[in-house]
């Protein structure tokens, strides 16, 4: 352990590049957090210790992983063939993690191993994916491939991603990830949560400052419609068993793109309210009911989740930025906190937690 640390580096300094380039890393991570991420890691600081050895185990277990890149993503409607939906999406939800697990390894120990391992799995799909089919593709895209976004982002500048390859993918990125995103994030649900996060995301990486404000000006567009003035969320709430899991899941696409919109532009979204309306008040909503599902009024026994799965990574993530200490509480006992498949946004909370802190 000790020598591993002596190893670390700032492998991915940001070169001089055009005047419209943005920062990168600077969407969900930023060079600033990411150092501050290894001075902990040097000072052998808890939790983050513990959480960066979590993270190597899935970055080497990466590096024996064949990409799975598809032609054509068709994912079939959940309620339609569950088990073809689910088979179909593990190809892009377990290479985006992986590509996002090693670039994240390779930006904090600077090792050309794990740089060498995300590249695998991003000029895979690069080279061979070509759009998205069926009722849930273009959801499903843009849920799982925000990871292969933060991935490309964090190997921006990596010396060992060759002009053509990163050509390819980049044309991936705007042709079919960010397509995908655009084509669901007018809806009315947690659909056009991710597909707002996705494209956020993607338009960094593109250097789109306009399209980055176009994805903040939709998320402020319709909080209010999206959020009751109980903390509720009308649209997930009404998911039978499952709707505390699909109020998380529209929380988490919106608090990550927040995230993004921050770094980004330095517009603080987080505080935002429309007609008393706010994603604290929901997250609130979603704390209490997580913590008491035997009173939750609009199903008997709903699926509550968990503090080392969801909504542990959200609450452990947003912690900091809203300095409540219920929800530090509630994810603290499952330190470290890692969730790893199905979608990316509060993937990695314990070990890349969010510095704004709102007062």
């Amino acid at each position: 352990m000790k020598q591993l640390l002596l190893l670390f580096t700032l492998p991915f300094l940001p070169c001089f590049a055009g005047a419209q380039d943005l920062v990168h890393p600077g969407g969900m991570h930023t060079t600033s957090q990411l150092e501050a991420v290894r001075l902990q890691i040097r000072k052998k600081q808890s939790p983050t210790v513990e959480a960066f050895q979590q993270l190597l185990l899935y970055a080497d277990s990466a590096r024996t992983a064949a990409p799975n890149a598809m032609t054509v993503f068709s994912v079939p409607g959940y309620y339609v063939d569950a088990e073809g939906h689910r088979r179909n999406s593990r190809a892009l939800q377990k290479d985006a993690f992986n590509a996002y697990a090693a670039a994240l390894a390779a930006q904090l120990t600077g090792k050309k191993q794990y740089t060498m391992t995300a590249l695998r799995f991003l000029n895979d799909w690069g080279a061979k994916n070509t759009g998205y089919s069926d009722a849930d593709g273009p959801l499903v895209m843009a849920y799982s491939g925000t990871a292969m976004i933060m991935a490309a982002d964090l190997l921006y500048h990596a010396p060992e991603w060759h002009a053509e390859d990163k050509a390819l993918f980049t044309k991936w990125v705007r042709s079919v990830y960010k397509k995908a995103c655009d084509e669901i994030r007018n809806r009315k649900n947690n659909w056009a949560d991710w597909g707002r996060y996705g494209s956020i995301l993607a338009a960094h990486y593109l250097n789109d400052r306009n399209e980055i404000r176009e994805n903040i000006r939709l998320i402020k567009s319709d909080l209010a419609d999206k959020i009751d003035d109980d903390g509720s969320m009308p649209h997930e709430t009404k998911r039978g068993a499952n709707g505390i899991w699909y109020t998380y899941f529209s929380l988490a696409p919106i608090t990550s793109a927040c995230w993004v919109a921050h770094n980004t532009t330095g517009e603080n979204i987080f505080t935002y309210e429309q007609r008393g309306r706010s994603l604290k008040k929901a997250l609130d909503y979603l704390l209490h009911y997580t913590l008491q599902p035997e009173s939750w009024p609009w199903f008997d026994k709903p699926n509550r989740g968990s503090e080392s799965r969801w909504p542990g990574n959200l609450f452990e993530a947003l912690s900091e930025i809203y300095r409540d200490e219920r929800y530090a509480g509630y994810s603290k006992k499952a330190q470290p906190i890692c969730y790893p498949v199905h979608h990316f946004g509060w993937t990695f909370p314990t070990l890349m937690k969010p510095g704004l802190r709102i007062d």
